[in-house]
Parts: structure tokens; sequence; C-alpha cells
């Protein structure tokens, strides 16, 4: 095998493990944002409704990856970020083909079948991360991350890291893209 062939496949295999993902993610930004001047945030959590515990979990990651990204905390802020949460409740509706006996079926007339339907409700629960200029208090970049499944304590979990973390890594955004 050549040395462009195997390129080509670890990027579909890469390709193919990035988009593997459970969570729907969606970014926008104001393109007259200066990005590489914003050093320091704040976290609003006035429109955070979640209970204690989560809060926690959303809050140390959204701090984790605001870090990693080379920001740090301050009173005097270049962003303030806005966090809020969500949730909608899902009513899922399966069926099955029909399936029975058919032919004649003396005064019953021509076949029997059934068909099989199953329904299940959950709630789906989504972050949104606003970042707003302190200086001109104008949104210059929003996150949004939705399918979290919040009604299981384990993957509530486990998700939180994860969607946060594919939610930011659309921040700083790359123009042109």
């Amino acid at each position: 095998m050549s040395k462009k062939y195997i390129i080509l496949l670890l990027a579909s295999v890469t390709l193919g493990l990035t988009s593997c993902s459970p969570f729907q993610i969606k970014s926008d930004y104001a393109a007259t944002a200066n990005f590489n001047g914003y050093k320091t945030y704040k976290l609003r959590i006035d429109d955070l409704k979640m209970n204690d515990i989560d809060k926690d979990r959303v809050l140390n990651e959204v701090s984790k990856q605001l870090q990693t990204k080379g920001l740090s905390v301050s009173d005097n802020p270049d962003l303030i970020v806005n966090v809020k949460a969500n949730y909608k409740r899902i009513q899922d509706i399966q069926s099955s083909r029909p399936y029975g006996m058919y032919g004649w079926g003396g005064s019953f007339g021509w076949g029997v079948g059934m068909n099989r339907m199953w329904t299940s409700n959950y709630n789906q629960g989504a972050l949104i991360l606003d970042l707003i200029d302190a200086r001109t208090q104008k949104l210059v970049w929003q996150g949004v991350g939705s399918g979290i499944s919040i009604d299981s304590p384990k993957s509530k979990q486990k998700q939180i890291p994860e969607i946060i973390a594919e939610i930011m890594a659309n921040y700083p955004p790359q123009k042109g893209k």
C-alpha cells in the first residue's frame, strides 16, 4: 500500500470516529469579533436551571474547557460566559410490520394481521453557551449542544463533559469555514 492510501484511510477512519457523536452541535459567531483579544472570562449562571450536582458538573467542565483555550477567570473579564440549559420531552414511536395468518378463514373472510407498536418517553437536554463581549455587551459566540440523556444520572455524568468538549471544539471559530 502506498503512503497516500494509508493517509486517506486514516483520514476517513478519523472522520468516521468523530462523526459518530450522539449529540447535535451547532455554533455561530460574530464575524467582526476579535477572538484573539479575549483573555479572561467570568461565568454567569442566571439562566442555568438544573440541580446543584449537574450545575457543578457543567460549570467545572466549561471552566476547564475555557482554560484549555488559554482563558483565565477574572472579576473584570473580557468575556461573560452565560451558561443555559433546557430540556424537552421526547416520545419515540416504533412499529413493526404486520404479521399474522393470511388465507381463507371460514366465515371470517380473508386474513388476519396485527401491527405491534412500541412507545418510549424520555427527556433530552441541551446546553447553550453564550460568550458575550463584556465591553460592548454583545453576543460574539454561541455554542449549542443537544442530546443529553437527562433521565439517567450515570449517562449525565458521562455525557456532560463530552458535550461541552464538543461544543467548545468550535471555539475560537476558524473564520472562513
